[in-house]
């Protein structure tokens, strides 16, 4: 059997998925507003004190952090990792913004974290995690822990990779070296992250140990908006070049093309030797409303409640969308062609489907076919780690 379970899912929108575009509405940021079942369970920070002599700091120079929740029992070897999502910053401005925040501070992240989905401690929300060490690295440099660089005017620390590396130190010391299986993932450009990120991971392990890769919500796409321009390449341009970050992309894909379009995974994929599961929807609504229809590409609104509420795309737009899950489609038809690599891709508008409850493992998760249940914690360990 295949190392992996590959899934696609494209048929019309599911009623379960409406859940999750009204909660997209409300908060924008699927780690700000965790549901969660039960008593919450929080895992307090630990700030890595060896990061600074190395320069492995924050963009304001702080020390980064982590969230642990040791293992026990039968997981007790094996390790979760998760990259934070949380987008990026593109010029000088953007950037001392988010310096002045948890995005890019650790004075500013909470001292204390909600673990929930993927992460949940609890058999009943996350059977086949919930004992395993669970580790969520704080997300605080802007590029997707792929920058390298500094601007002394601005006081800015580019510092992404030297984090990536400082952290798998640190979790190594911390008994992740004894692991007997890994997986390395991440929502939003955390997911984004865990692709760029799967091959490094697959390094710091003898050959015989399992090691995986879960991205969700990381396929970002160089789509054209609805101006007919390319926002989210111009975008990731300022993110690419402000942040050093070609230097840390595969020459495979740089010797070949810009490397702005080497920071979409699209581009990648095909240079990746370790397995991959892709977790993500073909309508992903912050690409939606960030990079396909934002107010520069529309600027007369036409899109304003298409962006919020789908029942209300006209015609025209419900084509623009297609158009796009189509484009996501082609972007990962090579990929999914791999025994070793695996994808669960559906028609919810959402975006990140794995640190929610609900949509991890809940009652209202998601439904293959007519009544045969499929949720995404099944997808996402089962066909990871327990197919032979």
């Amino acid at each position: 059997m295949k190392s992996f379970l590959v899934i696609s899912l494209f048929a019309l929108l599911l009623p379960r998925c409406s859940r999750g575009f009204e909660y997209w509405n409300q908060t924008k940021l699927v780690d700000d507003g965790i549901t969660d079942v039960g008593v919450p369970h929080f895992v307090p920070i630990t700030l890595i004190g060896s990061a600074a002599a190395k320069g492995a700091v924050c963009m304001d120079g702080s020390l980064p952090g982590y969230h642990l929740d040791k293992g026990f029992g039968s997981g007790g070897n094996s390790w979760l990792v998760q990259l934070e999502g949380g987008g990026w910053c593109n010029d000088i401005n953007s950037c001392l913004y988010r310096k002045k925040s948890r995005r890019g501070s650790s004075y500013y992240m909470e001292k204390q974290l909600q673990f929930s989905g993927i992460l949940s401690n609890k058999p009943e929300e996350n059977p086949d995690f919930y004992n395993w060490n669970r580790v969520k690295i704080r997300y605080c440099d802007g590029a997707s822990f792929l920058g390298e660089g500094y601007d002394s005017a601005a006081g800015l620390f580019f510092r992404g990779q030297r984090i990536w590396l400082v952290s798998m130190e640190e979790l190594m010391s911390k008994g992740m070296r004894y692991a007997d299986q890994a997986l390395l993932t991440g929502c939003s450009a955390g997911g984004l992250a865990a692709i760029h990120h799967c091959d490094e991971f697959r390094a710091l392990f003898p050959g015989n140990i399992r090691v995986k890769c879960l991205a969700d919500a990381g396929m970002f796409l160089d789509a054209i908006d609805v101006a007919g321009q390319r926002t989210l390449r111009h975008f990731f341009g300022g993110v690419v070049n402000l942040q050093g970050v070609a230097r840390n992309l595969p020459r495979a894909c740089t010797s070949r093309i810009l490397p702005v379009l080497c920071f979409f995974p699209q581009n990648v994929l095909s240079s990746i030797q370790t397995p991959l599961f892709l977790l993500n929807t073909a309508y992903d609504v912050w690409q939606l409303q960030e990079s396909l229809a934002t107010k520069a590409a529309d600027p007369h609104g036409y899109w304003i409640d298409c962006k919020m509420n789908n029942a209300k795309c006209n015609t025209g737009q419900i084509d623009f969308l297609q158009g796009f899950r189509n484009q996501m489609l082609l972007s990962v038809r090579k990929f999914s062609l791999s025994s070793k690599n695996g994808l669960f891709i559906n028609s919810c508008f959402a975006h990140c489907q794995s640190e929610r409850q609900d949509t991890w493992f809940g009652s209202n998760s998601l439904l293959l076919g007519t009544g045969e249940s499929l949720n995404l914690s099944l997808i996402g360990t089962l066909t990871v780690f327990k197919s032979s």
